[in-house]
């Protein structure tokens, strides 16, 4: 191969639906995984008694972490879905990009996202 082709790289991949499904699910789930530090620090404290964990949960109390309990459902949902759809199209009969599979793993998650700020007042 020479320079000159090495250097013209093709991007019209990366405008691609599939691609900005793939991009979601896998940024879900490393924002998920930096989640999972926190949350098992949480717990730990339970075990030193209800004092201590009392005076962390105080802190939920704070529109922040609202925020962040929120986008914290927004993103299981959207990696439920998306997983499922990847699922799906890799062992199902289907074949190629299924748009309504993505749109579906972006509104259910702003869905259950918005239910979950409704019913958690």
């Amino acid at each position: 191969m020479s320079q000159k082709s090495m250097r013209q790289l093709d991007f019209r991949g990366r405008a691609h639906w599939s691609y900005f499904a793939y991009y979601l699910h896998r940024v879900s789930g490393l924002l998920l995984a930096c989640f999972l530090p926190l949350h098992f620090f949480l717990l730990s404290r339970s075990l030193k008694g209800e004092a201590e964990l009392a005076s962390y949960l105080k802190l939920t109390d704070f529109p922040i972490f609202k925020f962040g309990e929120w986008a914290l459902v927004t993103l299981l949902a959207l990696h439920l879905i998306g997983g499922t759809r990847l699922l799906v199209i890799e062992f199902g009969v289907w074949k190629g990009l299924r748009k309504a599979w993505i749109q579906m793993a972006v509104l259910g998650s702003l869905v259950c996202g918005g239910l979950f700020l409704i019913l958690s007042r």
